[in-house]
């Protein structure tokens, strides 16, 4: 019975941990053939790092719409590495660019970037509160303090991502909608979707024909949402015209 999970971004728990469920779902193996190479292999980890690989849980959804927790493991990049010794080298290849994915993205969102964000939203959230009871001028230029240093932070992290098209600009170049465009490139190999966004085939990650750009956002509540998605460049685009055979120029 096919079972499907509730959020794929929430397999894992961070960018420095990975679930045997996301590994399994990586490397197109079942998960309790992973649980069972965990197990096997943890007695010799345990012996020489004197630790066990930490077991954590996640929400299913079943066909019936019910939902049940399924126990998994939680595993560092060195754990993850250490599980695929006993993979196939395509399995290997996929979990090593999997992380190299998830390093990329604590680069894009590092600690003080972050940092920086959740003091402004608390001050944006505290300040806006205040400023509903007595509107002020001092608290109207706290608030636009705190825009600034989201700006800021968001100028800096999608600075490589400046010149760079979204899928919607791009479609709209090949007259079509961004979900015609983004199905036609996926089914040519170009690209794939995971984890709830779109990510370049491996064999063109390295051509400088995408970027990543992120994008933060503030609930009425002020919680903190970040999204991180694939954008094109100008190569991406003159790429996408050789294949598609439109000219857009």
């Amino acid at each position: 019975m096919k079972q499907i999970c509730l959020n794929t971004q929430q397999h894992t728990s961070d960018n420095q941990h990975m679930t045997s469920l996301e590994i399994a779902e990586i490397t197109g193996k079942q998960h309790k053939d992973v649980l069972k190479a965990i197990r096997n292999m943890e007695p010799a980890w345990e012996k020489v790092c004197g630790r066990n690989f930490a077991l954590t849980s996640r929400t299913i959804v079943q066909p019936n719409g019910g939902t049940r927790e399924v126990p998994c493991y939680s595993l560092t990049k060195t754990e993850t590495l250490y599980i695929a010794t006993k993979f196939n080298d395509e399995a290997r290849a996929k979990l090593v660019l999997r992380w190299e994915e998830l390093e990329r993205e604590r680069i894009y969102l590092g600690t003080d970037f972050t940092a920086s964000i959740e003091d402004a939203a608390v001050c944006t959230k505290e300040i806006s509160s205040v400023s509903q009871r007595e509107p002020c001028n001092p608290c109207q230029k706290i608030l636009a303090a705190a825009d600034e240093i989201i700006g800021k932070g968001l100028r800096m992290v999608n600075a490589e991502a400046e010149d760079t098209l979204t899928a919607t600009q791009v479609a709209k170049t090949f007259n079509m909608t961004v979900e015609d465009f983004n199905a036609v490139v996926r089914d040519m190999g170009i690209q794939y979707r995971r984890f709830g966004r779109w990510n370049i085939s491996d064999d063109l990650a390295d051509r400088g024909l995408v970027s990543l750009r992120t994008h933060v956002s503030y609930s009425l509540k002020g919680e903190k949402k970040i999204r991180t998605y694939m954008t094109w460049t100008m190569a991406g685009l003159k790429y996408l015209n050789s294949k598609l055979g439109y000219p857009n120029f």
